[in-house]
């Protein structure tokens, strides 16, 4: 099956090309069929020169593309990316690469061969190996999964880490049903529109190194944007599961 891996990407100059080129070398020893994959690189706002770079890495290498977002928002960049993807699989993973890259294969697997529609990574499963994290870091993800579940009563274990990927085929009914927001909250709502609709969803433990040098999260601005993000789904919950049963 084919597929596209779209890294989000602002104002990301002194990192972009060697992640990229690292993603690429990984994706074409596993990968060798040409045509069957391609990175999509997403700027979504990079005022440094992070397009030009991307730009020059499309020129290089055949399997990358460079999409030019008209504003900054995670989630508004992947519905860009696979608004316009032809693939049969589309997805995206953070330029960090802090999810090991090995998790790709089992992935795939999950998809191609065992016919889940959605794969998410969680760093809060039992089996999942997490690295350099901070305390306070580790503190918040758990204390905001938790009202995801008991506000949304959803039970997958994780909605933020940035490694998901899904059938293409499933993305519009996600879209069309609450996965809008422009932002980081996009992730969640896929994941929860998913549940409510009773996709198939594989969760996937990683082994998961933190790189706290690039995080540019502000904790409070986005767990506000968080709890509002909720509020709009749980207002839509009612008309999605009409339409699932």
């Amino acid at each position: 099956m084919t597929f596209d891996v779209t890294i989000p990407v602002l104002n990301e100059e002194p990192t972009l090309e060697r992640q990229v080129k690292i993603l690429h070398t990984f994706l074409k020893e596993y990968f060798p069929n040409q045509g069957q994959w391609c990175i999509v690189i997403a700027d979504n706002g990079s005022t440094d020169r992070t397009f030009e770079i991307a730009e020059r890495l499309s020129a290089e290498l055949i399997e990358v593309v460079v999409v030019k977002v008209p504003r900054r928002g995670v989630g508004l960049a992947l519905k860009t990316s696979w608004g316009q993807s032809e693939a049969e699989i589309v997805g995206y993973m953070d330029l960090d690469l802090a999810t090991d890259l090995l998790h790709f294969l089992e992935t795939y697997d999950a998809i191609v061969n065992k016919d889940y529609d959605i794969v998410y990574a969680t760093r809060l499963h039992p089996k999942s190996t997490v690295i350099g994290r901070t305390l306070k870091r580790e503190i918040t993800s758990r204390v905001f999964n938790l009202i995801l579940k008991l506000y949304l009563n959803v039970k997958f274990s994780e909605g933020m880490c940035g490694f998901k990927f899904l059938q293409r085929s499933v993305y519009p009914k996600l879209h069309e049903n609450g996965a809008v927001s422009d932002g980081w909250f996009f992730s969640t709502e896929l994941l929860t529109i998913a549940e409510w609709f009773k996709l198939k969803i594989y969760e996937l433990p990683v082994k998961w190194t933190d790189d706290i040098t690039s995080s540019r999260v502000k904790i409070i601005p986005l767990a506000k944007k968080y709890i509002e993000g909720m509020q709009v789904l749980k207002r839509k919950k009612a008309q999605v599961l009409n339409q699932a049963h």
